[in-house]
């Protein structure tokens, strides 16, 4: 046994011991408190102040935590950097919630309590619309019955926005609404009772180009061109007289048209009059141009100034498909027989529009045998002309009455003798059915002589236009 006693632990000055259980302290308390990565500066720092004496290590530790103090004081932008994400919301709510107060504490534009605008949708009535802003019933009542234009207020439609000014009692002051681009009417109440106004802008007006060649029908080549439903009918019409557009037409035929484009505010609104026009059909062209002379009287002429207006139009309906020609020896589909056809048979949909062919007096408007019901307009001396198997007649036609070229006189029906809805359509000059198809019509007058030389003032620079515009069109296609 080894009674040698064991040594002593060396012994150290005093104040090194203080200092090592202080920074036993200090390290114990980073451990609880620093993040890993501040842990592992401290754990540097600290073994740097080892050597340092106490007491200028406590002064240090108390400029450090000054210098951190302040640090995160200063550096207080920077500081959401570091916080949880669920602080970083929670901070954000808070300034979103700021911002919402600020923008609250800023005061909204008022809208004028006594102005009310209704949106008309399918069902409403202007009784409907005068209750969602509180009028009461008599009210529509003494709107209508204050002056005759005042019934257009009732005319609505969807989409229509009417504008109700009321005055501080809540009755009514003025009504306002647009009936189109154009137009707008409105109804204001003084003393004296209501007072009816209209207001009409006048559109801006560009004079617009359009080319087309027909593959299929002139409708879809017509709409690939640009021009509208009304346009293309329109174009038929000017041309109607030379070009029987059920039969006629054929593909690689060609248009050109100058016609009038209407703006409001920069925005197409519609179109207005064909100004010069250009068909080409089976190689041969025809030209018109619009002229209105002296007297205020519109009509279209060739390009020389001869009228495009004939006595009669080629056709009686428009693009409609001849389903039997003129002929002397055709066999009758319903009486089964050889029986002269002496006219021509024109197949459209039932109710299509029929139109007298020119002008003259209606000498026949109801039934007439097989043909069912009938119309014959006596034209002049000369001219006759008979429309069959009816659905009905136009307002307005009866015998006695006096018609308008191009005016409807009735509508495609099977009435008579008839195998599906047609029109029948005869031609007679002195008495005699000739073909309507190869008949050759005569002509209207020409441009008066006193007015020829300001007509091609009109009409030169537009068909000018129309060939510069058609070869602009071509080059570019070359490319």
């Amino acid at each position: 046994m080894n009674d040698t006693p064991p040594k002593a632990p060396p012994l150290y000055p005093k104040s090194h011991l203080l200092a090592a259980s202080g920074i036993a302290a200090l390290l114990s308390l980073a451990l609880l408190v620093f993040p890993s990565s501040e842990v592992e500066a401290k754990r540097t720092n600290l073994s740097l102040d080892l050597e340092m004496p106490v007491d200028q290590q406590a002064q240090n530790q108390d400029a450090t935590k000054g210098s951190e103090a302040t640090s995160q004081d200063s550096a207080s932008p920077f500081a959401q950097i570091d916080q949880p994400e669920d602080a970083t919301e929670d901070t954000a709510a808070t300034e979103g919630e700021q911002s919402q107060a600020a923008v609250a504490a800023v005061p909204a534009e008022k809208k004028d309590p006594n102005h009310r605008e209704v949106l008309v949708a399918r069902g409403d009535t202007l009784s409907t619309l005068f209750e969602k802003v509180g009028l009461p019933a008599s009210s529509v009542h003494e709107v209508l019955a204050s002056d005759k234009q005042a019934k257009q207020f009732s005319k609505l439609q969807d989409g229509q926005i009417l504008q109700f000014e009321l005055s501080q009692d809540g009755q009514l002051k003025k009504l306002h609404t647009k009936l189109n681009e154009l137009e707008s009417i409105s109804l204001s109440k003084s003393s004296s009772g209501y007072t009816f106004d209209r207001e009409v802008s006048k559109p801006d007006t560009r004079n617009t180009y359009a080319h087309g060649v027909i593959n299929s029908s002139l409708s879809l080549s017509a709409q690939r061109a640009g021009l509208s439903h009304s346009m293309t009918m329109a174009m038929a019409e000017i041309f109607g007289y030379d070009v029987d557009f059920a039969q006629d037409l054929r593909k690689g035929d060609e248009f050109d048209v100058v016609y009038e484009q209407k703006f409001v505010n920069g925005k197409t609104i519609g179109t207005g009059n064909i100004l010069a026009a250009r068909f080409t059909n089976r190689g041969k062209t025809y030209t018109a141009v619009r002229y209105v002379n002296k007297q205020g009287v519109a009509n279209y002429y060739t390009a020389e100034g001869n009228s495009m207006r004939k006595a009669f139009i080629r056709t009686p309906v428009d693009f409609a498909r001849i389903s039997s020609v003129f002929s002397l020896g055709r066999k009758h589909p319903i009486l089964n027989k050889i029986r002269a056809h002496k006219g021509v048979d024109y197949a459209a949909p039932r109710g299509t529009p029929i139109k007298a062919t020119g002008d003259g007096k209606v000498l026949l408007a109801g039934r007439r045998g097989g043909y069912g019901n009938t119309v014959i307009i006596q034209h002049g001396d000369t001219y006759r002309t008979l429309y069959g198997h009816m659905q009905g007649f136009a307002k307005g036609v009866q015998t006695g009455s006096s018609v308008k070229q191009g005016q409807v006189i009735g509508y495609i029906g099977t009435t008579g003798l008839s195998t599906g809805p047609h029109l029948h359509y005869e031609f007679q000059v002195n008495g005699v059915h000739v073909d309507p198809l190869g008949q050759k019509l005569p002509m209207a007058d020409p441009i008066a002589k006193a007015e020829k030389q300001r007509f091609m003032q009109v009409s030169q620079p537009l068909m000018a236009r129309m060939d510069q515009e058609k070869a602009t069109k071509l080059a570019m296609n070359k490319r």
